[in-house]
């Protein structure tokens, strides 16, 4: 609670940045699958692939493994962003981190892997897919 002598700008801030917490939380949505799209500049091929959360997929000489991926809830300013981690294998057959961190599907350019043959960027985060999930029912 704020005293009565709370005026102006200064109680303004104070207001947003108790109230800010507990809406942000609220808005942001959980999502078990990121949705990447991945450029060979070899081939010039462009391809969008799903992964689920704490899976790893090979494109290329890169593994992708997405840790969270978290959007905006409906009614908010869309913002969809992933933690992210992307392992390179080398030629000589060693696993190499070349980027561990935040990807912004609305900021393609801020922060995707670019890479001498391959670039990968977050496209979305996605609450289903129609890739089967890692641990799916066997027949």
């Amino acid at each position: 609670m704020l005293s009565a002598t709370c005026r102006g700008i200064a109680c303004a801030a104070s207001i947003l940045m108790v109230a800010a917490p507990a809406a942000a939380q609220q808005a942001r949505v959980e999502n078990p699958v990121a949705e990447f799209t991945g450029l060979d500049k070899i081939t010039g091929r462009t391809i969008t692939f799903d992964v689920y959360i704490d899976e790893t997929v090979q494109f290329g000489a890169l593994q992708v493994t997405p840790r969270v991926c978290v959007s905006s809830g409906e009614g908010e300013e869309p913002r969809t962003e992933s933690f992210v981690d992307v392992d390179e294998i080398t030629l000589d057959r060693t696993i190499r981190r070349i980027f561990s961190g935040w990807m912004f599907a609305e900021s393609p350019g801020l922060n995707a892997v670019e890479h001498a043959v391959y670039d990968v960027w977050l496209k979305a985060c996605k609450g289903e897919s129609e890739v089967p999930p890692p641990d799916g029912p066997s027949d």
